[in-house]
């Protein structure tokens, strides 16, 4: 008794200190001004001080899971009428164009597998365009894939997109106004919520079951997924829910990226330098494929060239939404696209990834429950 009651206390001052660590994380990269800064503040400052620090870091799955159930919840509530209609109309398009993203994103890794030496399943996991998350549970979950190397990669990409994109969006070549008919997807989202009770409880209750169903049935990320499905029906069957304060968004990625920072071990990381430069220019290729693919959407829609870039780029839907915004782009064609992909990466990817690395190698297998 007495023995549990210290491995408790041992457990409550390590998370204290992993909490108090992210938090500070998390400020420093807000008065910073960077991109997503309680995603990547507290991924940065819990991967230094568990680095560095004289304390073991400790962060529960748990709370990870809750913040991944409140992220289900908000993607879902972009799953509306107008965003569904638009997948529907270019679905052909859209499952085109996301196959060969994934396609050129696998070339991609194979290359930089060949120069770093790392094996292809772990690079490929982690040149999966859009899937950060995603692919870091997925990563978690099958033996003889690094997870270090798959989460560099994945950051690597997420902060090409972050910081890239904006700057060719704003920029001479792709600064254009739109149309003027697009439809306004997050706008509509925003005005469209519903109030906070009961609806808030009755979503929440809604994504909890979700989630819980999602994991009986298998789902990848089924705290994610199920969420996201369970939000996306509710509101096409009319149970609108409010649109959660920035405040709470940034919990939820508190929550995500001090688990995340645990995960990132520089110390196992073989060829550091090389590895890390390569991830880096994979996802400026990446960036370059989209440009690339999305002249072909210029060509067949006589779209802007920030919509098409926007619809393609291999990054967050909320972020290339604020984007699309900003320069008048066609905001449900983004979304549109967006959303295709992201369920096309947590439906289809998983699986094809499974399936490809047990036929190709046979040492890929599921991680014991």
């Amino acid at each position: 008794m007495k023995k549990s009651i210290m491995n408790l206390d041992h457990k409550l001052l390590r998370f204290s200190v992993t909490l108090i660590t992210a938090f500070i994380g998390g400020l420093l990269f807000t008065v910073l001004h960077t991109p997503i800064p309680w995603l990547l503040g507290p991924m940065a400052a819990v991967l230094i001080g568990a680095r560095f620090g004289k304390i073991s870091f400790y962060w529960p799955v748990r709370i990870r899971d809750a913040g991944l159930i409140i992220v289900g919840y908000s993607i879902g509530l972009s799953f509306s009428k107008d965003a569904l209609l638009q997948i529907i109309a270019k679905l052909p398009s859209m499952l085109l164009m996301t196959t060969l993203l994934v396609c050129f994103c696998a070339g991609i890794a194979w290359v930089v597998s060949k120069l770093t030496g790392v094996d292809y399943p772990t690079v490929l996991t982690g040149s999966i365009p859009g899937g950060l998350s995603q692919m870091i549970v997925f990563a978690e979950e099958m033996k003889g894939i690094d997870i270090t190397t798959v989460t560099f990669l994945q950051v690597a990409r997420l902060m090409m997109i972050i910081f890239v994109v904006p700057f060719l969006i704003l920029g001479p070549l792709f600064r254009h106004s739109g149309s003027g008919t697009a439809a306004d997807v997050v706008d509509k989202t925003l005005q469209t919520s519903g109030p906070v009770f009961p609806n808030l409880v009755v979503l929440a209750m809604n994504c909890v079951l979700c989630a819980f169903l999602a994991r009986k049935l298998k789902f990848p990320t089924p705290n994610l997924l199920g969420p996201i499905l369970g939000t996306a029906i509710a509101g096409i069957s009319g149970l609108h829910g409010p649109v959660l304060p920035p405040s709470v968004l940034d919990l939820s990625q508190f929550m995500i990226g001090s688990y995340i920072g645990l995960l990132l071990k520089p110390e196992k990381l073989e060829h550091k330098a090389k590895v890390i430069s390569l991830a880096f220019l994979s996802g400026l290729f990446m960036i370059v494929g989209a440009v690339g693919l999305g002249m072909l959407l210029i060509y067949f829609y006589h779209i802007t060239p920030s919509t098409s870039l926007l619809s393609l780029a291999p990054g967050g839907m909320d972020q290339m939404a604020i984007l699309a915004h900003e320069v008048n782009a066609d905001l449900s064609m983004v979304t549109g696209y967006q959303l295709f992909r992201l369920f096309f990466i947590y439906f289809v990817v998983p699986p094809m990834l499974r399936l490809f690395f047990k036929v190709g190698s046979g040492k890929i297998k599921k991680k014991p429950a």
